[in-house]
């Protein structure tokens, strides 16, 4: 049993869980103090022991949303090799379109028209800034962002700490394309069945927005093209319009990248003379976090930086902006 495991577990029930989703937060305390369980996960390949995807693989299965520990248990054990097998088939790919939320500010405030790419797109549903409705809420004060045609069915909340950070429209944007090294297709019912898995328990409102997200999404299909993110970048990005502003931007992608390859994109967007926006953990990116006020703790929060520069902690899921600037 590899006690490093079981730390993450514990570290995701306190620090990603709790407050959140107390199912998987009774699940993941369980595991780390399970040394049956514990040995099967460390069976499996390193990169494919996080709580995120072993607990989506076994919801995706069937395992019933129970809080209780000992009947997950109970339920894992019995249908192991198949949680297995998926684990092994699958990738961590939540695709959170209520992240365009906390995107938007900075796309907004780029000169237009632009030009969308995403990589670690998974379905594609962030590449539709300009087809969903905002409802930026700070004290006493609420900011609606429409698209020009009206009102989207999908409506995403997010509370600023200063309204005057709230965009006043959406960009326009002429292209689109993502890079993901497994694309997913919501048109697909096993796709979506399992972005709907990687949704935590209590979620019913994310599940919601995924479905209607998915509609946009089926309706104008996005280019979504597969392969590892930095061998793809040059070659999609050249097939951008030249008279728009290319926008490279990423959101909880970058964390299952090695430090190398990570430093590998930041040097690639900028070769592209791209605008770069990164929405991601505060330790992902080192050139970011060393840039953070002195003594700032994100906490569970996301980084969201411009070019390399922070501008804002943002919610895991889009839910939250608090601008540093």
């Amino acid at each position: 049993m590899d006690d490093a495991t079981a730390q993450v577990y514990r570290a995701f029930a306190r620090h990603q869980a709790t407050g959140s989703s107390p199912i998987l937060e009774s699940w993941a305390l369980g595991v780390a103090g399970d040394p049956d369980t514990l040995a099967l996960i460390d069976r499996l390949p390193t990169g494919k022991r996080q709580p995120n995807l072993v607990f989506a693989a076994a919801r995706w299965l069937g395992c019933p949303d129970t809080p209780s520990y000992p009947d997950f248990r109970r339920w894992l054990l019995e249908h192991w090799d198949r949680v297995a097998d998926v684990v092994r088939a699958r990738l961590t790919q939540t695709n959170e379109a209520g992240r365009c939320a906390v995107l938007l500010p900075a796309l907004a405030a780029l000169p237009g028209p632009l030009a969308l790419l995403e990589v670690g797109a998974s379905a594609g549903l962030c590449l539709y800034p300009d087809r969903y409705s905002y409802a930026y809420r700070s004290t006493g004060a609420t900011r609606r962002v429409d698209p020009p045609a009206g009102p989207s069915a999908v409506s995403l909340p997010c509370a600023v700490d200063d309204i005057a950070v709230a965009p006043a429209r959406v960009p326009t944007v002429v292209w689109r394309a993502g890079i993901d090294v497994r694309p997913l297709d919501v048109a697909d019912a096993g796709d979506l069945a399992w972005l709907t898995a990687l949704i935590w328990p209590e979620h019913e409102l994310r599940r919601t927005r995924l479905r209607q997200a998915a509609a946009i999404a089926r309706r104008e299909p996005p280019r979504i093209v597969g392969g590892d993110l930095n061998e793809q970048l040059a070659a999609v990005a050249a097939t951008a319009p030249a008279d728009a502003t290319l926008v490279v931007f990423h959101s909880a992608v970058l964390v299952y990248l090695p430090l190398p390859e990570r430093f590998r994109l930041a040097e690639q967007v900028r070769d592209l003379g791209a605008t770069w926006v990164s929405n991601e953990g505060a330790a992902v990116l080192p050139e970011v976090s060393d840039r953070l006020p002195r003594g700032l703790d994100a906490g569970d929060r996301f980084v969201l930086s411009v070019d390399g520069w922070p501008v804002a902690l943002t919610g895991p899921h889009g839910q939250s902006y608090r601008s540093l600037r």
